[in-house]
């Protein structure tokens, strides 16, 4: 597939946006690969000091003139500190969409803050959709990304949900690849971590009475990024959270909304007449997250804060049944395909806090986490320990698998991979 942009492109400014620079690197002066012209492309991509690229130009040859090097450009910068937190980087794509319900040819700016009107319906009403997904940089140089097209898909269902119109497909794929590319210096090393890319499509239009918003805009910013949870892959503690919920039948726990996220929040940074809300108290006895019950028997398993789980009993593979309240996962989904590729009979079925609790392995998925042993689980006053061992064995098995895809080390017997060149 080969899509035609005609993208504003802005070399970036000292600090990008008035970003400070991050403690962990050192200063360098930015360098600048979109400016990059050979005599070769110079009638096809004409790039102005002003930014703006002066005449239509096919995408692969943006990318290929514009961006490609040939050589691992790396921003200097210290990799063995990447966590999970934000990195400013040099640009970030922005769509936005008329009255009418058209979004416009989007453009790469650089990276900064975005002028909203206080009365938008995202600061207002929680109008918005996120979505999260990684690209990880090959041996050669080159970009993979994984399933970007089933996150586009689940941006769509959830703007169908919420009243919004959507990028198509193709945009967002488009918006995704120009965002990656011209922050390809800051994909990290192999085996260092990955580049977290991060769209959001939110009600930018002022509405002061409770309806969609008039405006929308689609946003797509990147960062570096390494392990999620801070222990790397050691295997995560959780403990079993029987008074607050995340979603509820009917709610909106299946699409990926801004709103979902926000008791997960208040849980970690709020207390409210002296008590102390779940994810804050789990942190405060040492464990990673919350295991989240359903909210209407309190027995059965839903999900984590960010993230699906699965449990391993007699070597079948069970993950919680999708019923309204929790979140299609990408990476859950992609587990479940390529176990039972492998033989593996998965289950997806309601499952009780007593079935996980006397299960050989558990463990989490997402796009943050990838793939997570669980060590522990804490429930009423009772701590269930999996062993000692940094992975257990169906775990192990599924995560190298499905991390050698995802880095390009093995052959994707799956076609789930996009490569970027």
């Amino acid at each position: 597939m080969e899509l035609l942009p005609r993208v504003g492109v802005a070399a970036p400014g000292p600090g990008r946006g008035g970003a400070a620079p991050s403690p962990t690197r050192r200063h360098r002066a930015p360098s600048h690969p979109i400016l990059k012209r050979s005599a070769a492309v110079c009638g096809a991509v004409a790039v102005c000091r002003g930014g703006a690229v002066a005449r239509r130009s096919r995408w692969s040859t943006l990318v290929t003139a514009a961006y490609y090097t040939g050589t691992a450009d790396l921003v200097d910068f210290n990799w063995e500190t990447l966590g999970f937190q934000p990195v400013p980087t040099d640009f970030m794509y922005v769509m936005r969409c008329s009255e009418e319900g058209v979004f416009n040819k989007g453009e790469l700016v650089p990276y900064g803050p975005i002028e909203l009107n206080p009365a938008a319906g995202v600061l207002n009403y929680g109008q918005g959709l996120l979505e999260g997904l990684r690209a990880h940089r090959k041996e050669d140089g080159s970009v993979l990304l994984f399933r970007p097209d089933e996150n586009a898909l689940r941006m769509r269902v959830g703007a169908d949900r919420l009243c919004m119109p959507a990028p198509s497909v193709e945009q967002f794929l488009e918006a995704i690849k120009l965002t990656i590319l011209a922050n390809k210096r800051w994909v990290p090393p192999t085996g260092k971590g990955s580049l977290y890319i991060r769209p959001l499509l939110i009600g930018s239009g002022a509405i002061l009475g409770v309806a969609p918003a008039p405006e929308y805009t689609f946003v797509v910013f990147a960062c570096p990024v390494g392990h999620y949870f801070k222990d790397g892959l050691s295997p995560i503690s959780l403990l079993t959270e029987e008074e607050y919920h995340c979603a509820a039948p009917g709610g909106t726990g299946d699409i990926k909304t801004i709103g979902n996220y926000a008791s997960v929040i208040t849980f970690s940074f709020l207390q409210a007449e002296s008590a102390v809300y779940a994810k804050e108290r789990a942190k405060e006895r040492g464990h990673s997250d919350v295991l989240y019950l359903d909210p209407v028997h309190k027995k059965f398993v839903e999900e984590l804060s960010s993230c699906n789980i699965f449990m391993v009993k007699d070597n079948i593979i069970s993950t919680p049944l999708l019923t309204g309240t929790i979140l299609p996962g990408i990476t859950r989904r992609s587990i479940i395909e390529y176990a039972r590729s492998l033989g593996f009979q998965v289950e997806e079925r309601l499952i009780t806090i007593d079935e996980l609790l006397d299960s050989d392995e558990v463990f989490c998925t997402g796009t943050s986490v990838v793939l997570s042993s669980v060590g522990c689980i804490v429930y009423q006053g009772r701590r269930v320990e999996y062993g000692n061992k940094k992975f257990r064995t169906v775990s192990q098995q599924l995560y190298s698998a499905l991390t050698a895809i995802q880095k390009g080390l093995v052959e994707d017997s799956m076609g789930w991979t996009v490569q970027l060149n």
